[in-house]
């Protein structure tokens, strides 16, 4: 094993600006160079794909590809942490399912460190899946498209304004290059979810009056004590480590996890931008020095007085549920993470095939067949829209203002720093309380 892989975190600050700033050079670059899929590739290429970030989300999407298409193979991991990863890869290549599906060096392409991802992107692969914490989004993306490669984006792809912009831009680049683009938005690739939302389009619940999402759940990755520190740690580590609990890392729970209903609203609304948002959150149970809250709820008002209200929490020992009611003047659908029905004048209910087909699977399978086929996916602005909607229903309870879509896109919001340096001092913000000028930095 290499030298520079025996070590956990690299020495080397991370800078998003010099991706940023790299946006209207890197335009100008093809994939010459670099072992990307062009279009049209027939079926029998082996697609080699690099997965960052092994966590739930970068174990679980390697699975889903793996069964979503027989013919890709694990070519290259990499995680902040050396070690994550190859538990991750032992676990996985000792099962008799996807055992086989690893290739064969992966020892030598497996890589640790705050700069694991350009490791990866360099090791010659085809798809990139990026599944680190949700700060460091726009920064990879930026890289893999630099690259050449197709991208797997997990939601958010950003935790503040400034990296929807970053994303946003760094879509375009990904499009003048027939780069094929996946959102991690799950349930627009649900079979359930697809059958309902498109009748609601199709008028069988008639105009929509009001749309009520929930998202009850348990606490995740609760912030530890202080005193679990290790010594000697540094400030940036102690965040990357404890992700989850902090705004520029994980967006906060309605942008980090709740953004799936988030992104339900929008689906039912056809995506249009909601003319503005407001309401209320905090914390209930302390969180040591985590700066989120654990409950939100969020009203988004559209034209024509249509009003979309979120609830957002995560609560110990607490009711459980995640659903939508979406009212309309001829009836009224509901969504289940399993099931779907339509009550009034047109009722209707979702049967499950004999043989349901998980949405985890069913949007590789799409993604690897546009990539093959030639027909380019790109869920780039739909994942950048419904962000964005998040980010505006976060800050609006951050704030106790009402936000109107421009002033979020007018606010030139940034919180992911310039350089991340693993070995760096970092201060947490404070947590936000409505009213005091002092919280709201």
């Amino acid at each position: 094993m290499s030298k520079d892989k025996k070590t956990d975190t690299a020495k080397e600050p991370s800078s998003r600006r010099k991706f940023v700033k790299g946006t209207a050079a890197a335009a100008t670059v093809g994939a010459v160079g670099f072992p990307s899929v062009t279009f049209g590739q027939e079926n029998n290429k082996k697609l080699k794909i690099g997965v960052v970030g092994l966590g739930g989300r970068g174990g679980g999407a390697m699975m889903n590809a793996l069964d979503a298409d027989d013919n890709v193979e694990i070519w290259s991991v990499g995680d902040l942490y050396l070690e994550n990863a190859q538990k991750k890869l032992q676990s996985l290549t000792k099962t008799q399912k996807y055992g086989g599906r690893f290739s064969d060096g992966m020892d030598d392409r497996t890589f640790g460190g705050i700069d694991a991802f350009e490791k990866v992107m360099d090791s010659g692969i085809d798809i990139v899946f990026c599944t680190t914490p949700p700060g460091f989004r726009p920064q990879h993306f930026q890289a893999a498209v630099d690259r050449g490669l197709h991208s797997f984006v997990e939601k958010p792809c950003a935790t503040d304004v400034a990296g929807v912009m970053a994303f946003t831009e760094t879509a375009k680049e990904a499009a003048a290059k027939d780069l094929s683009v996946l959102c991690g938005f799950c349930y627009r690739y649900s079979d359930n979810g697809r059958a309902l939302f498109k009748r609601i389009h199709d008028g069988m619940i008639g105009d929509i009056l009001s749309i009520h999402s929930q998202y009850y759940a348990g606490p995740v990755k609760a912030m530890p004590d202080p005193s679990r520190r290790p010594d000697g740690m540094s400030d940036t580590e102690w965040q990357l480590q404890n992700w989850y609990n902090f705004t520029w890392l994980g967006g906060d729970g309605l942008v980090e996890q709740g953004c799936h209903n988030v992104d339900r609203i929008a689906w039912a609304m056809q995506d249009a931008d909601p003319v503005a948002a407001f309401g209320s959150g905090g914390r209930q149970r302390p969180n040591n020095e985590g700066n989120i809250y654990d409950h939100f709820s969020v009203t988004y008002q559209y034209e024509n007085d249509v009003n979309a209200h979120i609830e957002w929490r995560q609560f110990l020992d607490s009711y459980n549920f995640t659903g939508d009611t979406i009212v309309g003047t001829k009836g009224i659908a509901k969504f289940g993470t399993a099931s779907s029905e339509i009550t009034g004048e047109n009722s209707w209910r979702y049967r499950a095939p004999r043989t349901p087909k998980s949405m985890y699977v069913i949007e590789h399978e799409e993604f690897m067949k546009a990539i093959r086929t030639g027909e380019r996916k790109d869920d780039a602005a739909w994942i950048a829209h419904s962000t964005t909607m998040a980010i505006q229903g976060r800050n609006a309870c951050y704030t106790g203002k009402r936000l109107t879509w421009q002033d979020v896109m007018d606010s030139g919001e940034k919180l992911v720093p310039d350089v991340i340096d693993i070995n760096g001092k970092l201060p947490i913000r404070p947590e936000r309380i409505p009213g005091v000028p002092e919280t709201q930095v």
